[in-house]
């Protein structure tokens, strides 16, 4: 099976979009979807703006801490969301997804799932626009599928439409095998128009190339048994050439230059990002050093997430990807960026700045120990905080740091990943050996590039899907200390997206 092109009817107001029936006020990005879709033949919508509206369509599912950061991350060992006394609790939610407890009325779930859709339905209005340049639609192609990638990775089956379909009618769906031959032939079919200049601001060849690699190391998950996948040599294989067609980019003089405001404009390593604007127009971003810090650091932060000990234990303390100063962010806000351990201070730093306190006169000291609901002494101060991009203290609420989706030092591990499960342990290791912060870290098994990833890419959004295709995500772990059911390895469909007849619940549901 292999269709090309469908329309996605999305209810932006009411739960899913299953049975909408009317449009007739529900604004996407700035589009009315309804005046959009009817207005393909007259071109009276132009093209680049229906565009870069499915560019901005993005920041929402990938950039808030409550969509796929959450469902990615909270889910898997590297993430918490301890409820502190009356704070961060919301009818358990954040707990859920640690602990595995998570059902279909979960909000999250359901809200990232709709902006998954939302996001899907942007791109489809570009590749249905009369108006549209070939490279303009597979720009609009290669969005839909990564937002695809994600919806088989977290549910599985994936829903469609086929343009100029009945939009009242039930939608259409491909199961998980199906739906991953799909977006592989998708990408494929568009190599060749998309842009091959390297701007990881937009889709482009690279990144096609890299999301390519994403699917086939993934194919025995996604097209096989998730609790057992198999790894086909001819599937590495396309990993590894898939990864060698990737030009004009190469690991950044500093880890952390992929994650500091401006971050696209001196990073040599980022394949593709989404846009932000600093001080203009951005998503937020901001989350990824908001939702950690205390209410009393600088900027008052929400004292939300934390990492936890055995996941912190896989760094050496000296490890600049969990450590580093920058000298701006000590003189205003007083901390490092990566994971903040121990007595925390204000603007200056240790030794000029204040020791700062929590809201109850307790010494604001950052702990490894961390439980799922905190209270005594620890109350707000329990567990170890991340600061994953560099504040942008300038920016505001819109800050200028592009939200990274895909960078090269992942693709180099997933090539190092193909090569070891080849039995080819040499070439991953020549591939380690090039993450600076490595060092000398042998490679004598799959399961050191297992180790080595958890390390590299910290919160960027592939823990869940790399325990899973390792076969650990199941497995007992700090504050989850129990094997976890196989049903577990997809989320379940929202509720109201069961209401339609084509759509099977996921199983154990």
């Amino acid at each position: 099976m292999k269709i090309k092109r469908y329309l996605f009817t999305i209810c932006l107001g009411g739960m899913l979009f299953y049975s909408c029936t009317d449009l007739e006020e529900e604004v996407l990005d700035g589009v009315n979807v309804k005046e959009a879709a009817s207005n393909y033949a007259t071109n009276n919508v132009d093209a680049t703006t229906l565009l870069n509206s499915a560019y901005e369509a993005m920041r929402t599912p990938y950039q808030d801490q409550a969509r796929l950061m959450a469902l990615d991350i909270m889910s898997s060992d590297a993430m918490v969301g301890p409820t502190r006394g009356g704070d961060w609790d919301d009818a358990g939610v954040w707990r859920q997804l640690h602990t595995h407890t998570f059902g279909p009325t979960h909000g999250f779930n359901k809200d990232t799932y709709n902006d998954m859709y939302n996001a899907v339905n942007s791109a489809n209005l570009v590749i249905g626009s009369s108006t549209a340049t070939p490279v303009q639609v597979a720009q609009a192609r290669f969005l839909r599928a990564l937002h695809y990638y994600h919806i088989i990775d977290l549910w599985g089956s994936a829903a469609y439409r086929e343009i100029g379909s009945d939009t009242n009618a039930d939608a259409l769906v491909y199961p998980r095998n199906e739906a991953t031959d799909w977006v592989i032939s998708e990408l494929e079919d568009i190599m060749g128009t998309l842009p091959s200049a390297p701007d990881p601001t937009k889709a482009n060849q690279n990144a096609a190339h890299w999301l390519l690699a994403k699917l086939y190391l993934n194919y025995g998950v996604f097209a096989g048994d998730p609790a057992a996948p198999t790894f086909d040599t001819a599937n590495m294989d396309k990993v590894i050439a898939n990864i060698d067609a990737i030009q004009g980019v190469s690991l950044a003089a500093d880890y952390w230059d992929n994650f500091i405001p401006k971050n696209t404009e001196t990073s040599s390593e980022l394949i593709f990002v989404n846009q932000n604007f600093g001080g203009e127009s951005s998503g937020p971003v901001r989350s990824r050093w908001f939702m950690g810090q205390h209410y009393n650091q600088t900027p008052s932060g929400w004292n939300g997430f934390t990492t936890l000990a055995e996941y912190y234990a896989k760094f050496d303390p000296s490890d600049e990807r969990i450590y580093k100063e920058f000298p701006e962010i000590n003189a205003d806000n007083g901390y490092n960026v990566g994971f903040q351990v121990g007595q925390q201070y204000g603007p200056g730093g240790p030794g000029v700045g204040p020791a700062l306190e929590d809201r109850l006169g307790q010494p604001l000291v950052f702990t490894k120990e961390i439980q799922l609901i905190t209270g005594g002494a620890t109350l707000e101060s329990a567990g170890i905080r991340g600061v994953k991009y560099v504040p942008d203290n300038a920016g505001g609420d819109n800050a200028d740091n592009d939200f990274v989706i895909a960078r090269y030092a992942d693709a180099l591990l997933m090539k190092a990943e193909a090569l070891a499960r080849k039995g080819d342990f040499a070439g991953a290791q020549t591939i380690v050996d090039t993450m600076t912060e490595e060092g000398s870290t042998p490679v004598s098994s799959v399961d050191d590039i297992y180790a080595v990833r958890a390390r590299e890419l910290w919160w960027e959004g592939w823990r869940r899907n790399d325990m899973i295709r390792f076969g650990t995500f199941l497995n007992s772990r700090e504050l989850k200390p129990y094997e976890s059911d196989p049903k577990y390895l997809l989320y379940p469909i929202p509720l109201a997206g069961t209401t339609n007849p084509n759509i099977s619940q996921n199983p154990g549901y």
